[in-house]
């Protein structure tokens, strides 16, 4: 009996379990407006429907929504199931055709863009409802609502809205140097609590906090309780600031850094070309012409008839020669706001001068050095007072006796440049060329040729053409930064090793 009566309230509780389950759900559609419902699970797509007839469903299984459609006006039902086969939703779905959809589809046409609005019909009416989220938006929707004096209206303020509001307040009150103030909602009030350290703070906290508080909207049991309905304000600011008088701390100084690039860039190129023809006879024996009495030619040999000539090819020379050089150096210094700043490299080269007993040392210096004074102007601007920057840099070309040379560059200006911006403060280009023509023959000029020799005529032509370029520009770029540990992270990846 006892097995009895347990298997009876097993069935029973799963029996009720299952009906719980099952929801059942009333839902209107107008013809022409279609009506589009979401669902937490995933649905079986064979849906069934009282009468197809008077209503046809489109539904997207991937979106898990389903979308109603009128056909003509009645009443049917729609059962869903899950992929289980278990009911989970019953909708007696109403399809009306009494001009309301037009309605419905004039009011999403003028505010259904209104972000948390809804526009539905239900129970026979049009409803226009939700949570409006910015307060000003309300007015437009009277104003509509105003030549539709039959539709529910059924709008409220988003708690949401608040919120977003509070966290806007705060923001605005730590930007004006009021870190410990914070901003927080209580029954609708914007409650202001924290620790300032003058009553003008606590002023100016409130004050902001004026600026930022939105329209109220009344809520529903307000507008309908009449003066059985009494409600608290809501949205005011109550403000729980303790003043603690103390002067605030000197904010640090700024720092200014300071980079500068010097870039030098030379160019030169060389062409010889010469022709030099010299040719000369040199004899062991001699050979005569003449005319005989009938006026004919005749020939006289003396001896063996021989003869060398020498340089009997002309000779020529070409040569071209061209170099290209660019030199970069760069400087950074970070300083205070109106404190000199001096960065500088140096290095010593080396060298012999003479030979032997009298062989002595010397030494040529190349350095780059950066002196600046940086104080902030208006708009991010940065006064470089005093810049100056000094630059030597060795020759391309050493000296006659193989010591090397260095060439000096200096520029000494005052100048303002917006943070992060990059300006050329300055540069110096030069130019230079050359044509020297017979200056340069091969093998020299030819005075004579070999001993004994005689030349028969001397034939030499040359062009050099020479031309140097050289030009170097600083920039400088100043930055204004919060610590000098900025941009380190850059540089560190650039002196970080790389293992295997």
């Amino acid at each position: 009996m006892k097995k009895l009566l347990f298997l009876i309230f097993f069935i029973f509780s799963f029996v009720s379990f299952a009906q719980e389950k099952a929801r059942e759900r009333n839902l209107e559609v107008a013809i022409g407006i279609d009506e589009i419902v979401k669902f937490e699970y995933k649905f079986n797509t064979k849906i069934q429907i009282g009468n197809q007839k008077i209503l046809s469903l489109i539904a997207v299984p991937a979106k898990r929504e389903i979308t109603f459609r009128g056909v003509i006006a009645g009443k049917t039902s729609v059962t869903i199931r899950d992929n289980t086969g278990d009911v989970k939703d019953t909708f007696i779905v109403n399809v009306s055709n009494d001009g309301k959809s037009q309605k419905v589809s004039d009011l999403r046409a003028l505010i259904g863009d209104i972000e948390g609005i809804e526009i539905y019909i239900k129970g026979g009416k049009v409803i226009v409802g939700g949570q409006i989220v910015v307060p000003s938006d309300f007015g437009r929707i009277m104003i509509v609502l105003g030549s539709y004096q039959d539709v529910l209206r059924l709008i409220e303020l988003s708690p949401q809205t608040q919120r977003i509001i509070a966290r806007k307040m705060q923001e605005e009150i730590n930007k004006n140097n009021m870190k410990d103030v914070t901003v927080r909602i209580v029954n609708s009030d914007f409650w202001i609590e924290g620790v300032v350290n003058s009553k003008g703070k606590k002023e100016m906290a409130a004050n902001i906090a004026n600026q930022y508080l939105p329209d109220h909207i009344e809520s529903l049991g307000k507008q309908a309780g009449g003066k059985s309905y009494k409600e608290n304000e809501r949205y005011q600011i109550i403000e729980f600031i303790s003043v603690n008088e103390k002067k605030d701390p000197e904010p640090p100084k700024k720092l200014i850094k300071v980079s500068s690039q010097f870039v030098e860039l030379t160019k030169d190129y060389k062409k010889i070309f010469g022709f030099s023809w010299s040719p000369g006879l040199s004899s062991a024996g001699s050979i005569s012409f003449g005319k005989t009495s009938e006026g004919g030619v005749t020939t006289t040999e003396s001896g063996t008839l021989s003869g060398t000539i020498s340089q009997l090819f002309p000779k020529l020379a070409s040569a071209k020669n061209a170099g290209y050089a660019r030199v970069i150096q760069s400087a950074m210094v970070i300083t205070e706001e109106n404190k000199p700043a001096t960065i500088s490299k140096s290095r010593s080269i080396p060298y012999a001068i003479g030979a032997g007993e009298l062989q002595s040392s010397g030494s040529a210096i190349i350095k780059y050095t950066m002196t600046v004074n940086p104080s902030i102007g208006e708009k991010e601007n940065v006064n470089l007072t005093g810049l100056k920057i000094d630059v030597s840099l060795p020759s391309s070309k050493p000296a006659g006796g193989g010591q090397p040379t260095t060439t000096d560059n200096s520029i000494n200006t005052n100048i303002v440049v917006k943070s992060k911006e990059s300006a050329a403060i300055g540069g110096i280009v030069q130019d230079s060329s050359q044509t020297a023509y017979d200056k340069n023959l091969p093998g020299g000029n030819v005075a004579g040729g070999e001993e004994g020799s005689q030349i028969l005529f001397n034939l030499g032509r040359s062009k050099e053409y020479n031309t140097e370029k050289a030009q170097f520009v600083v920039f400088v770029t100043p930055e204004i930064i919060e610590s000098a540990s900025e941009g380190t992270e850059s540089i560190r990846k650039k002196f970080r090793k790389r293992q295997r």
